[in-house]
């Protein structure tokens, strides 16, 4: 499985931003996906994950009520949509793919990874 990542950008406090990640090969639809971030001096922390089904997902404390992940099993995609956005949210944002169905925010059962968009949110 190969995955991108795509959507960051430079945006202001309260902004909104949707990432996208698209995933190669016809198994996608089994994997539950994950959105981890990373940001600078800091280890790579979970954000959201969704079941393969989309009817199971979690959040991290620190962005519920203010972001929803979602896919397109259809179209291979997983998105991430980011509302209120504030300056802590500031990071390189991964998306991941786990070989289990159900949604984990455990980083070492996503096998793989993308590459990363930045996001930067300014003050």
């Amino acid at each position: 499985v190969q995955l991108q990542a795509s959507g960051g950008g430079l945006v202001q406090a309260g902004d909104s931003l949707r990432l996208s990640c698209a995933a190669s090969g016809r198994t996608f639809r089994r994997y539950a996906m994950s959105w981890f971030r990373q940001a600078p001096g800091k280890e790579r922390e979970f954000v959201a994950a969704i079941s393969w089904s989309g009817d199971s997902t979690y959040y991290a404390d620190s962005v519920k009520g203010r972001i929803t992940i979602s896919r397109d099993n259809a179209q291979n995609r997983v998105y991430l949509q980011m509302n209120s956005l504030k300056p802590e949210d500031t990071a390189v944002y991964y998306c991941a793919a786990s070989l289990l169905g159900s949604a984990t925010t455990t980083r070492d059962l996503y096998r793989y990874w993308g590459q990363g968009t930045q996001v930067t949110v300014s003050s």
